[in-house]
């Protein structure tokens, strides 16, 4: 029997993003703020099949370069995730997400009595303490949260 593929035409230049992990491709396509009114396209694949992960979400968005902010925010919600740089029809740059030492302005504390949450004008910081599983610590209250607080 001849093994079903998922056929998506490549795209010229752009973004892939590729091992996120099933179900959170909706999450991560929210924080690109892809235009699609206006000649940016944009392909979520959905809990689709993988040999490394069992199920997987990717992302291909035409025309589109991450920044370093969207990089860090996709590294807390996917941080499996993996990206394929395009240009010409060809990856020419591949990387796994990996968030830095010091994360800034990408999320909120989730201690409420945060000076961050009263204080409209300090940029929220975190250190990250360990990766896997996810610790980060504020770099104003000190408290140390998981993944499932801040993300």
């Amino acid at each position: 029997m001849e093994e079903e593929k998922l056929l998506v035409r490549k795209i010229e230049s752009g973004t892939v993003i590729d091992h996120i992990p099933a179900g959170k491709g909706l999450e991560v396509i929210n924080i690109l703020n892809v235009d699609l009114k206006h000649n940016e396209t944009a392909v979520v694949l959905v809990n689709v099949q993988s040999r490394k992960m069992g199920r997987k979400d990717v992302i291909k968005v035409e025309n589109k370069q991450l920044s370093d902010w969207e990089v860090n925010k996709i590294a807390l919600i996917a941080p499996t995730a993996s990206l394929n740089i395009i240009k010409n029809w060809k990856v020419i740059e591949k990387q796994n997400v990996k968030l830095p030492e010091i994360l800034v302005g990408v999320t909120n504390c989730p201690n409420i009595s945060c000076i961050t949450n009263t204080d409209e004008y300090l940029k929220k910081k975190f250190i990250v303490e360990k990766e896997r599983p996810l610790k980060l610590r504020c770099f104003y209250c000190e408290r140390i949260f998981e993944r499932e607080e801040i993300a």
